[in-house]
């Protein structure tokens, strides 16, 4: 039984644990649903099992924008999904790279993360809210080869501090929005020809998300 309840921190002086008296005894309570367990392939590539039964419901919704009312059927988001992995490979990308989105919650980044997948490449996902040094360390523990996110957020990438990376040249920005100077728009992606999306051999065990902590208590990390 759990007797011993521990607080971490990266300062070890700020570490501390909560032990229960000798006279008390805890408890393990385990909730279970009602529900059957739902099956989850394990042996699928994430974007196939996300649209395996496609050819089924093509018309059925599958994104909802809660912000505008907008909804994507699940053809319309496969659509989207694969002219992205078409644009991502124009730009360079493949197999194994890994591509940050910088975003707030939005339709972008499901097409972003299954059209990186869809050509076996590695989705990191950052704060959009995080200093340019939080960024960038992320940027670079991840090796990442292009950043997609909205203007506002531009100006923390023009200047990288101690990296000696070079805006719109060692990487590219794609804003989902009007973008600024240096930067491309998200239609490079969402427009290009998805027959020009490359197959590529999946196999289920490769990456498919490089995923940060959210910085709580330091910088982000893997």
């Amino acid at each position: 039984m759990l007797s011993v309840a521990s607080v971490e921190t990266q300062n070890p002086e700020l570490s501390s644990s909560l032990v229960l008296p000798q006279n008390q005894t805890s408890e393990t309570h385990v909730f279970v649903s009602k529900l059957p367990p739902i099956p989850v392939s394990n042996h699928l590539p994430l974007h196939t099992y996300c649209f395996e039964n496609l050819s089924q419901y093509p018309d059925r919704p599958c994104l909802l924008l809660g912000s505008s009312g907008k909804s994507y059927s699940f053809a319309e988001t496969h659509l989207v999904c694969r002219k992205v992995a078409a644009g991502l490979s124009k730009l360079g990308i493949r197999k194994g790279d890994v591509v940050m989105a910088l975003l707030q919650n939005c339709a972008e980044f499901v097409f972003t993360f299954m059209g990186a997948s869809m050509i076996g490449a590695v989705t990191t996902t950052a704060n959009p809210f995080c200093t340019t040094k939080e960024i960038f360390k992320q940027f670079n523990a991840s090796k990442s080869k292009i950043i997609i996110t909205q203007s506002q957020y531009v100006d923390k990438l023009r200047d990288p501090g101690d990296s000696s990376l070079v805006f719109g040249e060692d990487f590219s920005v794609v804003t989902i929005d009007n973008p600024p100077e240096g930067c491309l728009h998200f239609s490079v992606l969402s427009e290009a020809n998805e027959d020009e999306a490359p197959e590529v051999e999946i196999d289920p065990d490769d990456a498919v998300a490089l995923p940060f902590s959210s910085g709580t208590t330091g910088l982000p990390r893997a």
